[in-house]
This record gives structure tokens, sequence and C-alpha cells, in this order.
């Protein structure tokens, strides 16, 4: 069986990354970051217009007709550029909630009693069951969500300066139910790792440029073997989280997604930590992109599903 990307896949992925370069990169980026935190409507009209969130949906739905594997491309290319916004929600409530396949409505998620991203901007909510309910699944919208935001919730400090926090204080309405909750926390959780191998394969790259631009004692740090090792370790839990995710799309198990999410949380987040330390001082500083990556990862690692449930999901396969 042949494993390459399909023309179509590779066009597909050099497409969106196009266009996230044009619309979202690093001037837009750190234009974003200093002026708030919200969601840019004009940048996810222009994603829905290029199909990111109708993806999947069927031809005569008005998407695409493509399944995970592509899907997994584009949000790799997400978790590169550091692109905020629920972008996963609205993508999965595609179908589901009036205007989000077009990237006219913002759809967020309540996974549980986890803090709520981007709530404020929110359009539409999608809620999952708890673990001992994984199949029950609900979209919240209009006026119900309205009266949340307003009188049910209160933002959090938030670890990841493009992601605003809310905690819900009141109880949740029962919205449309929308089939397989399980499902689409499994999806999730797969298109959550596909972002983390695009920021961990970003920040290796930041880590090799900046190795072979800074010198040290009248030579490059990346000539040092200490520097080397670092870089290559970085390479390789990249390369392997990019294995496991593509493969977890071909099969959809729930088990192989639960791995794939487990490798790539470990490498956006170890990655980030190595590309620090690449950096040095200056990697601390408002002024580097590293952090934003080491930060964002660690907000995706307690998405969808967190370490302890997939290490239970895949000791109870082994038993």
């Amino acid at each position: 069986m042949d494993f390459q990307l399909s023309d179509d896949q590779r066009a597909l992925r050099e497409g969106i990354r196009d266009i996230l370069a044009g619309r979202f990169g690093r001037d837009r980026m750190r234009a974003a970051l200093d002026g708030g935190a919200g969601v840019d409507r004009t940048l996810w009209r222009e994603l829905g217009e290029a199909g990111f969130f109708a993806l999947r949906l069927p031809e005569a739905e008005g998407g695409a007709g493509l399944g995970l594997p592509e899907a997994v491309l584009l949000f790799e290319e997400a978790g590169r550029s550091l692109l905020p916004g629920p972008l996963v929600a609205t993508h999965l409530a595609a179908g589901a909630v009036k205007g989000a396949a077009e990237g006219e409505a913002v759809v967020t998620v309540l996974d549980g009693r986890r803090p709520v991203g981007h709530l404020g901007d929110a359009d539409g909510l999608l809620v999952l069951g708890p673990d001992t309910s994984p199949g029950r699944a609900s979209a919240v919208t209009g006026g119900a969500l309205r009266d949340l935001v307003r009188e049910g919730s209160e933002p959090l400090r938030s670890l990841d300066p493009f992601t605003p926090l809310w905690r819900l204080t009141g109880s949740v309405e029962s919205g449309e139910r929308l089939p397989d909750g399980a499902l689409l926390r499994d999806e999730g959780a797969l298109l959550a790792a596909a972002e983390q191998v695009g920021s961990a394969a970003r920040t290796t790259e930041m880590a090799v440029q900046h190795a072979g631009a800074r010198e040290q004692f009248g030579a490059p740090i990346g000539s040092f073997q200490a520097v080397k090792h670092l870089c290559a370790d970085m390479l390789v839990r990249a390369e392997l989280a990019r294995c496991a995710v593509y493969a977890a799309a071909v099969t959809a198990d729930p088990v192989e997604i639960a791995g794939a999410k487990m490798l790539a949380d470990d490498a956006a987040v170890h990655n980030a930590r190595d590309c620090l330390q690449v950096h040095g001082g200056m990697g601390f500083t408002w002024e580097a992109d590293v952090h934003l990556h080491l930060k964002r990862a660690w907000l995706r690692s307690g998405q969808w599903i967190e370490r302890a449930a997939a290490e239970e999901r895949l000791a109870a396969d082994l038993g």
C-alpha cells in the first residue's frame, strides 16, 4: 500500500499554506497578538471560502467530499502558523451549525467541565458529554448561547495569549442533539494532534535556522554537538508523531488516535522547550515566537483527549 501523499493532497497542503502565509504571516500574527485575541472574522470567512471547514462535507451539501487524511493536512498547516480560534470545533460543526461550513459562524467546544476557548466570539457551542457518557453531544446556538455567555460564564486568565478562556458557572441547556459524540471527540483529538505536529515541525525549523545563524566562539552554535543532538531529537519526535497522526487518519481507529495524540502532544511540548534551549535567553523574550508555540502546545495537550485518558485507552486495548 502506498502512503505517499497524492498530487491532489500536496496541492491542498500547499494551497492552505499559501493562504495562511499571505493572511496570517508573522507580521499579521504579531499585530493580532498586540491587538487582542479575538477571532478575525474576515480571515475566518476566507478559510470558509477556501473549504477549510466544509472539507469533509459531501459535495451535495457544499463540501469537497474529502476525508480525515486531507483534514489532517490542513490542520497541520494551521498548527505551523499558530492560527488562533476554535478551528477544530468549527470544522466538526460544519453541517450541524448554520454558517459554520462557510466560515460565517464561529463554533467552540465545551468538553466536560473544562474551560471553553473563544466563548465570547462564538456563534455556536459544541457540547460533548462527560467521559461517562461519551456518546452524547449537542449544539447550543442563538439565544440560549447568548444567555449563557452573559449570565453563566466568567473569563479566566489563559496561558496562551491567543486563546481567551471562559469558565461556565451556569447550567447548559440541551441543544440540538448530534450523532455520536464519541466519534466527534476522537476526530477532534486527531485534528488537534495534527496541529501539534505542525507546531513541532515549525519549532524544529526555527531551532535549526537559529543554530545556523547564531555564532559563539567564532562558529555557528549548530556546529556544537550538544545543539546537534537537540535538533536531531526534535526532528525524530516530529516525524514519529506525523507518521502516527497520518496512520490514525487512514484507519480512524480510536486506539491509534489516542496514541497519535500522545505522541503529538509530546512532540509539540518537548520540541518547543528544546527550541527555547537552542535560542538561549532570547527565546524567553516576548519578541521571540518560541514561547507562543510552547504555550499553545501546553494548552492543546489538555484538550479533547488528555494523556491519562489516552493511556487508559491504550492499556485497555493491550489487556
